[in-house]
């Protein structure tokens, strides 16, 4: 009821601005004793104009009549314009356009069949300024009378006028009267829909470096890529499956130095670097299949999103305690033996490879996890194999420290209960980002399944669930429990758990629209939301190109092109951490035209577009191919988030900007840009 309320109000609003823009004065005249002609003029505000009857499907709203009620009266042809008609190219509408300025008038003939005639109507218009439009308006009109014609005058020609009326829709205005120089005035060039023509598809990405590439965040994301993995690896060394791996490293190492303490500084450095190669080498494998643009487009791409996600929910249920992921006893055995009976690197290359085989059941899902991240992010194609350099020297660490110093790690081994709990809850987390994948996918292919009440629910139903689970009131299969001391909960377990519960919690009022932003990156955007109470919203006015330059153009505004993703984990960040600013929202949403391009849009194209890219041909077969090409092709640029600011031209007025969360430098950006644009 509310929401019905302020769109009846806003409405209303709307009604009283058209009035007062454009005035219609309604008048009648009498043509025959038959026929009234229902005339109405309108006064248009300098600067406003009114379309006219003739107006193409999807264009603006055009000049019609309609009845309400009509007895012994009816329409006799269409809606006529009058004298003063002009038409040209609406760069918005991208057709051709007839409207009228200053002056329009409209006449309806009504033809009289009856002695007493009532007939009651309206006409329907739109109207526009450089600026703005307003709603469609109606005007009503009452043609009513006891002086029509009589019964028998009119029954000879009624069979005939009803086929002319059926006939009739609408009769084209009058020519305009203007002359070629106010036509030419007028006229614009239209838009054009080829990809690689038109100036808003010229390359620009010398004048872009002009203005240089500070915010090239590249080297950061490896950054980043590399501590995620590094995190990977330590989780892998706290699961139980890599402990028993400690002994078995102790014993090597102790037949393997007696004594000669070069030799094991050597040996144990070699086993380190064995490990790192073993795992380096699986990232290559990854990056070699795939190669760079491959892994782009898993980001979005349905069969691997919902192939990763039912990985991860596979890999969940095994670290909730449903089942074990092991490789063949029989293969750990047979390299093991391998080991010792090999001497030389080679026998500490085996014992490496060992380590991964036997902590196979663990690390796998780590590594997947970590795989299907990285690969997903958009970024290099060196990703997969700085993600697991990082792991691999993480993991190796501890195993080159245990191979340098046997003897004094024996009591290392030993584990504890502990290890379950990290098993449990790397499981729930496996199971929350599980849904992340699913959701990239229901966004891309615009299922409508997840949207972000039902992911949110998930995640404070998941992330409950561990706080349950740590403070001993959940229980899974391969947890022990003493039946006589019963479960205690630990120190540790306890923080964790309430720091669990407390995100929990948090993520409660995301139900209602509140921004929840330290979850953003992998929930759903909020135009997701069915209930949304937060009123500070930063949307894009279009998700088109060439529709939001031309009403940029239109209403003299610079425009900020934002490069977007459904699956863009930083994009989501940035809307929610940047965009709703105070002073940022208002440069957006007053000064600027936001334009959003998903890249990874699955929606496709009406027939293929075949492009020359790099010597090759290229198809864009969907809406996302279409913008990924216009990014790369005029801006040089392939990775998202990507904002650059460009006048009505298509050339840009600043320089690019990627992912970074300083607001001020962000204010600074847009505000620079709308100065240059200006002069």
């Amino acid at each position: 009821m509310v929401k019905r309320f302020f769109s009846f109000v806003i409405l209303a609003i709307a009604a009283i601005a058209a009035f007062a823009q454009v005035d219609f004065s309604v008048t009648y005249k009498r043509v025959s004793p038959t026929e009234i002609d229902v005339v109405f003029t309108g006064k248009a505000a300098p600067g406003w104009h009114v379309y006219g009857t003739n107006i193409p499907d999807g264009g603006p709203t055009p000049a019609t009549f309609s009845i309400d009620s009509a007895k012994g009266a009816r329409l006799k042809g269409g809606l006529k314009g009058g004298p003063g008609l002009k038409s040209s190219i609406d760069p918005i509408f991208e057709m051709e356009v007839s409207y009228y300025e200053g002056t329009a008038i409209f006449t309806q003939r009504v033809e009289l069949t009856e002695k007493d005639y009532d007939l009651q109507g309206y006409l329907k218009f739109g109207a526009c300024n450089d600026e703005n439009c307003l709603p469609p308006t109606s005007v009503d009109c009452v043609v009513k009378g006891s002086d029509g014609p009589s019964a028998s005058a009119a029954a000879p020609t009624a069979a005939k006028d009803e086929e002319k009326a059926a006939a009739a829709t609408t009769i084209p205005e009058e020519p305009a009267g203007t002359d070629a120089a106010d036509s030419a005035a007028i006229v614009q060039p239209a838009m054009t829909d080829g990809v690689a023509a038109g100036a808003l598809w010229t390359p620009v990405i010398d004048q872009l470096n002009a203005f240089g590439n500070e915010n090239d965040t590249t080297g950061k994301s490896l950054w980043v890529v590399f501590g995620l993995g590094f995190l990977g690896g330590l989780l892998a060394l706290l699961t139980p499956c890599v402990w028993p791996i400690i002994p078995m490293t102790v014993s090597f190492f102790l037949k393997r130095a007696k004594g000669d303490r070069s030799k094991g500084i050597r040996d144990a450095v070699t086993y380190g670097i064995s490990i790192v190669v073993i795992y380096v080498a699986l990232g290559l494998l990854i990056t070699t299949i795939f190669g760079a643009s491959a892994l782009n487009d898993l980001s979005t791409n349905a069969i691997f999103n919902i192939l990763f996600f039912l990985m991860l929910v596979v890999f969940a249920a095994s670290f909730l305690g449903g089942f074990e992921i092991t490789l063949p006893s029989s293969w750990t055995s047979s390299v093991d033996n391998k080991a010792e009976a090999t001497t030389g690197m080679l026998s500490i290359f085996l014992m490496a490879f060992t380590l991964s085989l036997v902590s196979f059941s663990c690390t796998g899902p780590i590594i997947g996890f970590l795989l299907v991240e990285v690969s997903t992010s958009g970024g290099t194609s060196l990703a997969p194999t700085i993600g697991m350099l990082g792991f691999a020297i993480a993991l190796a660490i501890p195993f080159t420290l245990f191979a340098l110093f046997p003897s004094m790690l024996k009591k290392t081994s030993r584990g504890g209960a502990w290890m379950n709990q990290v098993k449990v809850c790397l499981g729930l987390l496996e199971l929350a980002f599980a849904f992340k994948f699913f959701s990239v996918a229901d966004l891309a292919y615009g299922w409508g399944i997840l949207d972000r009440e039902p992911f949110l629910c998930l995640w404070i139903c998941i992330f409950a669930t561990m706080a349950f689970y740590l403070f001993g009131w959940i229980r899974f299969p391969h947890d022990e429990v003493d039946p006589e001391e019963g479960y205690k909960t630990s120190v540790p377990a306890y923080f964790i758990g309430l720091a669990s519960l407390a995100f929990s919690i948090y993520m409660i009022p995301g139900l209602w629209g509140a921004p929840c932003k330290a979850v953003s990156a992998f929930s759903p955007p909020k135009t997701t939301q069915d209930f949304d109470l937060d009123v500070v919203k930063v949307e894009p006015m279009f998700l088109d190109y060439e529709a939001g330059m031309a009403y940029a153009r239109a209403n003299h505004k610079p425009v900020m092109v934002d490069f977007t993703g459904f699956g863009c984990v930083n994009c989501r960040k940035m809307e929610m951490a940047v965009w709703h600013d105070a002073k940022v929202r208002d440069y957006l949403t007053k000064d600027y035209v936001l334009i959003s391009l998903y890249v990874d849009d699955k929606t496709p194209l009406p027939e293929p577009i075949v492009v020359e890219e790099n010597g090759q041909t290229v198809k864009l077969r969907t809406v996302g191919d279409r913008w990924s090409y216009l990014q790369r092709s005029k801006f040089g640029a392939n990775a998202q988030p990507f904002y650059v600011l460009l006048d009505n031209g298509g050339m840009p007025i600043g320089p690019s900007r990627s992912y970074n969360e300083d607001i001020d430098a962000y204010v600074d950006f847009l505000k620079a840009g709308l100065e240059e644009y200006r002069k």
